[in-house]
């Protein structure tokens, strides 16, 4: 009687365990994102550096510029340096991509995952395929950004918070490899070298200005911070409108509320990096990276 009155009474009381995508950032996270400056419903910007095996998250302040947060490693990644281009050569894409609120996948095979939405009107403009490419959780993958199940959380709900603030989508700029004149020069004989220089202006436009650039398509070619001189509808494959520049404003910080520094400095997060740097020139071709897997890594995932 008691005794079981009693299993009855715990199990009655027994806390459900919260799912993944509706868990709260941590408290740790929370205080960071405070002392940064920065809220937790504010808007994020993402970048993923494939050579270095990093994703960064930014956040936007009161200014309208977006801040460092923290970078965090990709715990894997498949293929080579290179954009997707075909279903099934377990290619990462590299480009610029746009998540909205329901390429959010909260109950994906690989933990947490969101889409990044390729391909994207630039890759379908080259008849490039594929689809279903990801950030997510477990680790592996083949043509996914792979992270660690509790990375993966965190950035999820970094997410999350900044579509409950009002963010209608984000931005994510996948890259090579960090677009530094010395890294440029080092796979100068690369194939897609010319590709990466345009992925580039996109680059240097954030390093400049700390805000994310407006991106269009045409001639099959990515223009960044580009805008019609007059409405027209931009075709990806057709010849170009008129378009003006407008003038980059070199970024300024502000200072933090109720601190005399304008910045922090990101916390770089520890964890497994499975991509190794090796240092193995590229071949004849470019085809090379000199980047290393784990053999023991089984790769499953988006083609």
């Amino acid at each position: 009687g008691f005794a079981t009155a009693l299993v009855g009474a715990l199990t009655g009381c027994a806390v459900q365990e919260i799912a993944p995508a509706l868990r709260p950032l941590p408290k740790d996270t929370v205080m960071l994102l405070g002392r940064m400056g920065m809220t937790t419903e504010a808007p994020i910007f993402v970048r993923i550096f494939k050579e270095e095996s990093e994703l960064e998250v930014w956040k936007a302040r009161a200014d309208g510029h977006f801040y460092h947060f923290k970078t965090y490693p990709i715990c894997n990644w498949s293929g080579e340096l290179g954009p997707k281009v075909v279903q099934g050569d377990k290619q990462a894409p590299e480009g610029f991509y746009t998540v909205s609120k329901g390429m959010m996948n909260p109950n994906s095979g690989f933990h947490l995952a969101f889409n990044l939405g390729y391909p994207n009107i630039y890759d379908r403009a080259h008849r490039r395929t594929g689809d279903f490419l990801m950030v997510h959780g477990k680790c592996r993958s083949a043509g996914c950004y792979a992270m660690t199940d509790a990375l993966i959380e965190e950035i999820y709900g970094l997410a999350r918070e900044a579509f409950a603030g009002g963010q209608e989508s984000f931005q994510v700029h996948a890259f090579p490899f960090r677009m530094s004149a010395e890294n440029l020069a080092r796979h100068r004989g690369n194939r897609w070298y010319p590709f990466w220089m345009t992925l580039k202006d996109g680059y240097d436009h954030f390093e400049t200005t700390r805000k994310v650039p407006q991106i269009a398509v045409c001639e099959r070619r990515y223009h960044v911070n580009v805008r019609p001189l007059t409405p027209a509808r931009i075709d990806p494959e057709g010849r170009c409108p008129t378009f003006e520049r407008p003038k980059l404003e070199a970024f300024r910080p502000m200072p933090i509320p109720g601190s005399k520094v304008a910045e922090i400095p990101p916390v770089i997060v520890p964890g497994p990096k499975m991509r190794s740097m090796a240092s193995a020139p590229a071949d004849a071709g470019g085809v090379l990276s000199g980047l290393t897997k784990s053999p023991s890594l089984g790769l499953t995932g988006g083609q």
